[in-house]
């Protein structure tokens, strides 16, 4: 090797992302340097994080395997590795279809890697990261895997199912990362709901929550990724008592329609889903509920498609996004439906739910005029300071654009008045 310089290429979500983070950390313990900056590769060694969860995601995590194997074959990398979710998934078949790459692992084998580069995984620092967000806020993975089997998802076939990690484990870990200068995590699991019914055989959300929020430095925990169905109810009560625990919830609903969720496999109807939408606003007002909406299942019609849309014209979601149906190879819905909703159709919906979405955005961010609220510097940029308020997560919520009137340091909290609001952005400034 001309360096000890290992390239990471992270794909997919935010779980991936604390993978690599980890195996960062390991690998800089036995005097390698770990990059995250796929725009500038220096390294011999690049190591592609995979993910495998859509067509889209497939689709990038193979051109972007093929794009390294180019630059391999040119000399300019020696070594090419592949792990993640894709790896995990087409563990047997990858290595016939692009052989080029030196060796693939798979979803939880990724500290064999270690061994394939002569070195040993450290159990003693297995806590440790390589923070590669800002340092003042890290994602904090708390599970694997799920237990639900929705009809048309295709983690539990690359995950398995829920494996909760000990909350002993995940308190230390967030005081490590707070040791290191982290103020905010973004608490995330495929699903949070289930968090401790593995190990413990009760949910036990609401004690890691307490747990988390009891160490001091922790000043903001944002929740990620729960289910309505089988929610840890008191959990809501931790959000309302204690200050540090953001008034956000990030809840899958997919859709409205009896008929779409049955079809669904999501073991909750609408009744039951207007029922908790309601007891978790009123168990803690002035919630922001972040959900998803899933457009063209089959078997979709036009009735619940509008069905859907009054849905997200009535409950008001503060953050919301919506998406088509992607048929997954060995789901239940790819084994058992007829993908029978035209593509132009699918689009024609998503773009319909976002365009409600946008008046009701402008709606709740003009809401927010007026009012001071607590903001966390993120970064600086030519005209503004931009941060995010506790009802923000970062990267896909809006963000608060401060006027560069008052030096302002990143990682640190200000109260901002809120001079003016456009739909996915708020301005202010610090009084």
């Amino acid at each position: 090797m001309k360096n000890k310089i290992v390239e990471f290429v992270n794909l997919g979500c935010s779980k991936n992302l604390v993978d690599s983070e980890k195996l960062s950390a390991q690998l800089e313990r036995v005097g390698y340097r770990c990059r995250h900056d796929s725009d500038n590769i220096m390294g011999d060694i690049v190591v592609i994080n995979t993910c495998g969860f859509i067509g889209d995601a497939k689709e990038e995590s193979i051109n972007t395997i093929l794009e390294f194997c180019e630059l391999k074959k040119k000399k300019k990398i020696s070594k090419l590795y592949v792990m993640g979710c894709l790896s995990g998934r087409y563990f047997d078949e990858l290595p016939g279809e692009i052989p080029d790459v030196d060796r693939y692992f798979g979803k939880f084998n990724y500290q064999d890697l270690l061994k394939e580069l002569g070195e040993t995984y450290d159990e003693l620092i297995c806590s440790e990261r390589t923070i590669t967000t800002p340092s003042h806020y890290a994602y904090l993975k708390i599970s694997e895997g799920c237990n639900r089997h929705c009809a048309y998802c295709a983690i539990p076939i690359i995950t398995g199912n829920h494996k909760s990690r000990p909350i002993e484990e995940i308190v230390e870990e967030v005081k490590w990362l707070v040791s290191k200068g982290v103020k905010e995590f973004q608490v995330i699991a495929q699903d949070l709901s289930f968090y401790g019914l593995d190990l413990y055989k009760e949910l036990k959300l609401s004690e890691l929550i307490e747990r988390i929020s009891d160490v001091e430095g922790v000043e903001w925990i944002r929740l990620h990724y729960a289910y309505p169905s089988q929610f840890p109810w008191d959990v809501l009560r931790v959000m309302r008592e204690r200050k540090n625990v953001c008034k956000y919830l990030d809840v899958a609903l997919q859709h409205i329609s009896d008929n779409v969720l049955a079809r669904m496999h999501r073991h909750i109807t609408k009744a039951e889903t207007l029922d908790f939408l309601d007891r978790v606003r009123k168990e803690v007002p002035g919630i922001h509920i972040r959900t998803t909406l899933l457009v063209g299942f089959p078997g979709e019609t036009d009735e619940d498609f509008e069905e859907l849309v009054q849905f997200a014209k009535t409950q008001k979601f503060e953050r919301m996004g919506a998406f088509p149906y992607s048929e997954e190879e060995g789901t239940y819905s790819a084994n058992n439906y007829k993908d029978d909703v035209p593509e132009e159709v699918k689009q024609e919906r998503v773009d319909r739910l976002m365009k409600v979405q946008q008046r009701i955005a402008f709606e709740n961010s003009y809401s927010k005029k007026d009012l001071t609220l607590k903001v966390i510097i993120d970064r600086e940029e030519p005209d503004y300071f931009i941060g995010r308020t506790e009802f923000d997560s970062p990267e896909v919520d809006p963000e608060v654009l401060i006027k560069k009137d008052k030096d302002l340091k990143i990682g640190e909290f200000y109260d901002v008045y809120i001079t003016d609001a456009e739909e996915f952005e708020l301005f202010g400034e610090v009084r």
